[in-house]
């Protein structure tokens, strides 16, 4: 049966009259400060306000209107979206849901089996290229920006620097990635600054490793194309010959020190040395400086004054540390406020990449989003969500990006996922409200975007392809042929996007969303007959000025009505007054205020409540 959105409005809320149940009846005497150093349902971490918003986008697939989606098809085929087709109208609606940045993905240059070179661009060899379009993560150029991306291809630098200060002036700013782990087996950069010497240009081949290498070597040995890899299926690749020369042979980008890595590796890449010789015991040589760090921060410094405002920086734990230690100063000497992101998934080394690293956030995969995805899924319970706030990032909460979907992650709605948006429901709505830090939404995934199809080279995986030219179908609903009102989409499809779009701009507005404290209320409601806390998760955040209380139910199937109790001594932890009577007004809908929560939380529903003293 296909489940149907409420408008939010219509989310029942069983009202009744005002209950001294909703507070326990221990002690009312003052809470001190210490109370969140010693109380285990909340930390002592001193929020700080970290809530941006951040909208990504696969930039080519954005703001293609063609819709033929032929597998493996051919740029003239199935079509490309431009830096043009993000338009002021496409700005100011991705404003409009509450975004304060945009991620634009796959910015640089990258190796493509789509031939430019009557443009001055060298053909790649299909038998290193992974999809028609090829991966946005095989940088073949630091230094400029990808070639599909422009209407004009010789103006693409210009298009892209308008794209930013287009960006700028629709209030929005501007983040692009960095990929410091590994580059194409093509790199050679054509666009590089006079007086700029390319990667590996002066590197001693003859040497496995050298500290002022920039890659690393395999002396004596040719690199042998995977067996087994077919490129384009059916189809011929251009140079598809499984006779790609490199001698000698390099380390492949995901550590494989083998002049033979294997078709499912990242043998399309070859990885940058920082001064770590992996091959003797990961010895360090960081000084004198490494000349890759050089040349990383040149580059870095050169995107900086592109006036970009922020780094998403792709496998940062598979740099050292020591590096992002010593290049991120020297970027916000630059620019102060620059922010760097890093996508990392190895929790025991959380704190380190923020503390000595520099680092201003860090994704929040292998814990919220994991927790979340079982939970989705049925599969999990609230108990993951408890662990990630009190034990794997506690203390520097305020620093996770938290998030549902991205490029690499599978849809929310395709089969392999939820195989129903409206499992995002309780699920983002902790995304965006359970810390002060960032929080990121996905293009398509406020319209419930499923990823059906097998586009070439990305299968039918239940990711939106990041390899192939592709026409993203509900999302082309939502951007109707550039006006970007979502006046192709189902009913149901903008009850959703209404709902992203109350979430986030809540997210981005509320005093207790951005700086406040947290407290969790599984503890004081687990006994409840109605209070199933393996799937219902129930929280406060709160500053002096506001009280919000969340209540989140990710049965599937399950309605259920519990009566909330927040503890004496947690109102007046809040600055309330537990004697005197409340409001509550439910924000996600603008429902009018109530004094009572007698809740019927029907299943997959999220609400969040603002509490105030009645007048």
């Amino acid at each position: 049966m296909k489940h149907l959105l409420l408008p939010a409005a219509a989310l029942s809320l069983g009202l009744a009259s005002f209950s001294s149940s909703l507070l326990s009846s221990q002690s009312s005497a003052p809470v001190a400060e210490t109370a969140f150093s010693s109380d285990p349902n909340t930390t002592d971490e001193q929020p700080q306000d970290h809530k941006l918003v951040i909208y990504q986008m696969m930039t080519r697939l954005f703001g293609n209107k063609t819709a033929v989606n032929k597998p493996y098809g051919m740029l003239q085929e199935n079509g490309v979206g431009k830096f043009n087709d993000i338009s002021n109208t496409a700005l100011q609606a991705i404003k409009k849901m509450g975004a304060s940045h945009v991620w634009y993905t796959g910015v640089l240059e990258h190796a493509t089996m789509t031939d430019y070179t009557k443009h001055g661009i060298a053909l790649d060899d299909a038998d290193v290229v992974k999809g028609r379009a090829g991966s946005p993560y095989a940088v073949k150029d630091y230094y400029d920006v990808d070639p599909d991306l422009a209407v004009n291809v010789k103006s693409r630098m210009q298009e892209f620097e308008a794209l930013v200060k287009r960006t700028h002036d629709n209030d929005l700013k501007v983040i692009i990635d960095f990929i410091p782990n590994h580059v194409a087996r093509t790199y050679k950069s054509d666009a590089r600054p006079a007086g700029v010497v390319d990667l590996g240009e002066k590197d001693d081949k003859t040497k496995a490793f050298a500290p002022n290498n920039n890659f690393y070597y395999l002396p004596g040995k040719s690199f042998v194309v995977p067996a087994g890899y077919n490129p384009l299926g059916p189809l011929a690749g251009p140079r598809e010959d499984k006779k790609f020369q490199e001698v000698p042979a390099k380390a492949t980008g995901n550590d494989v020190f083998s002049e033979a890595p294997k078709v499912d590796d990242w043998f399309e890449t070859i990885k940058l040395n920082y001064g770590v010789d992996y091959q003797n015991g990961r010895a360090q040589h960081f000084t004198p400086i490494p000349d890759t760090w050089l040349k990383m921060r040149d580059i870095l410094v050169f995107w900086t004054k592109k006036n970009v405002d922020g780094f998403r920086c792709d496998m940062a734990e598979m740099v050292p540390v020591e590096f992002w230690a010593w290049v991120i100063p020297e970027l916000k000497k630059v620019k102060p406020d620059l922010i760097f992101i890093g996508e990392a998934y190895d929790a025991k080394t959380y704190k380190m990449y923020i503390e000595q690293g520099h680092f201003d956030y860090l994704y929040d995969k292998v814990g919220l989003y994991d927790g979340l995805r079982r939970l989705m899924r049925g599969e999990g319970t609230t108990e993951d969500i408890t662990k990630v706030w009190s034990q794997e990032s506690r203390g520097f909460s305020g620093h996770m990006l938290r998030f549902l979907e991205n490029h690499d992650e599978q849809r929310i709605t395709s089969k392999d996922f939820a195989g129903n948006p409206r499992a995002a429901i309780p699920a983002m709505t902790v995304s965006a409200t359970l810390g002060t830090g960032p929080v990121m939404l996905y293009f398509g995934q406020d319209v419930g975007e499923p990823a059906h199809g097998s586009e070439g080279f990305s299968g039918e995986d239940g990711r939106t392809t990041i390899f192939d030219y592709w026409g993203v179908p509900e999302h082309q609903k939502w951007m109707n042929g550039g006006k970007f009102d979502g006046g192709k989409l189902s009913e149901e499809q903008k009850q959703l996007q209404a709902f992203y779009s109350r979430l986030l701009n809540l997210s981005s507005q509320s005093e207790a969303i951005r700086r406040g404290r947290f407290y969790e209320l599984q503890d004081a409601n687990n006994l409840g007959a109605q209070y199933n806390q393996r799937q219902l998760y129930t929280y406060l955040r709160f500053t002096d000025k506001q009280r919000l209380l969340i209540v989140a139910n990710f049965s599937p199937d399950k309605t259920y009505k519990p009566t909330i109790r927040i503890p004496k001594e947690v109102m007046q932890l809040m600055g309330l007054n537990p004697t005197q009577f409340h409001t509550f007004t439910e924000l996600l809908s603008q429902a009018p205020a109530v004094e009572t929560l007698n809740l019927t939380l029907a299943p997959q529903s999220a609400y969040i409540f603002e509490i105030k003293p009645k007048e």
